[in-house]
């Protein structure tokens, strides 16, 4: 009985593991400077742009303990960092070289702090940053992407009349049980062939994938999750919709990954109903002023919390420190050990005037 009842714990464990960590984190393409481990260890919603800031070699404000990520080659970042987020579905069918990893607590997150990071440090070589979402009309170009991506189709009207076009998709992409004739479909089919616009127009400007600056692509994609809520998750439109969405996805992924030649990071969320985001504990400003006065302020003596560039700027003080102490020792030690007949000028020239004299 007790071995009986082990396993059904375990059993419920798992169940509400898997409730929780249903979506999924996936890395479609990496470059070799960019490691990261297979081990399907859950990763949180809200954690997922600071993974996109970590391989890029930025800064963040707090740790992140995630086994998933591992320090890569540091003098090596990669040029790019694609994000596709994929709504309406938990799970899609990669092919075998991709690492997946479940997301716990899917929250809404943004690359915000990366675009703002990339844009800080290389404001002079106005570096491509793209966030958009072409069902929701919302678009986000800085540098060099106004340029580059000022033919990309960002409105409804204008999506839907560049699928109509001689070189769209719906010359080339096998619709299967999708129809042409259908504002749903047509909406899906939008997204994709925003990807290969992008594509497209950046293959036009593949000077901009070699410079030095980082370039970002934030890009979300809700046109499957309209898909199931028309058709039902079940139906032959959904299916067929996710197959092409897979294969899409990939050569997405393949040909962003070439354009950079090779060091881009592509990765993707699919993500099935974001979750309402955790609401953060305050405090009215009575309380506040009445613990800020109070005596009961710091009950047990503990220190301020430190700053994230506490370690940074303690290692410059601390070598240089050393480096200085060192200098100190070297030059003391040479001039105590010094022969003022032969090492010092001072003593050599007092002795030839005196000489002379």
């Amino acid at each position: 009985m007790a071995l009986r009842g082990l396993e059904v714990a375990v059993l419920l464990a798992s169940a509400c593991v898997a409730g929780v960590c249903c979506d999924e984190f996936s890395i479609l393409r990496s470059p070799q400077s960019v490691v990261f481990r297979d081990g399907g260890w859950p990763i949180p919603g809200d954690r997922i742009p600071d993974v996109a800031a970590l391989f890029m070699g930025f800064s963040i404000e707090e740790d992140l303990p995630w086994p998933g990520l591992a320090a890569g080659d540091l003098f090596h970042r990669p040029r790019a960092a694609v994000l596709v987020t994929v709504k309406g579905v938990d799970k899609l069918t990669l092919p075998a070289k991709g690492i997946s990893y479940p997301i716990e607590n899917a929250v809404p997150f943004s690359l915000d702090s990366v675009a703002n990071a990339i844009h800080n440090l290389f404001s002079e070589e106005t570096p491509v940053v793209l966030q958009l979402a072409p069902s929701e009309e919302r678009v986000y170009m800085v540098g060099k992407a106004n340029s580059v991506f000022e033919d990309l189709s960002v409105t409804l009207r204008q999506l839907r009349n560049r699928l109509f076009q001689d070189n769209s998709i719906l010359s080339s992409l096998p619709l299967n049980s999708l129809s042409r004739n259908n504002e749903v479909d047509l909406l899906f089919l939008s997204e994709l062939q925003v990807l290969r616009d992008i594509v497209a127009l950046l293959s036009r400007h593949k000077h901009l994938a070699k410079d030095h600056s980082p370039d970002l692509y934030s890009l979300e994609l809700s046109g499957l999750e309209e898909i199931g809520k028309h058709y039902g998750e079940d139906s032959q439109q959904f299916k067929d919709a996710s197959q092409i969405l897979v294969d899409t996805l990939q050569k997405f992924a393949d040909e962003m990954y070439n354009l950079y030649g090779g060091n881009a990071v592509v990765e993707m969320v699919a993500v099935k109903a974001f979750n309402s985001p955790l609401t953060r504990k305050t405090r009215s400003i009575l309380q506040s002023s009445q613990v800020v006065s109070g005596e009961t302020d710091n009950p047990y003596n503990l220190a301020y919390p430190y700053n994230y560039n506490y370690s940074v700027i303690f290692n410059i003080i601390l070598w240089m420190m050393i480096g200085l102490a060192l200098a100190v020792i070297v030059i003391s030690y040479n001039l105590w050990n010094m022969d003022p007949g032969y090492d010092s000028i001072i003593y050599r020239m007092t002795n030839q005037k005196i000489r002379m004299d």
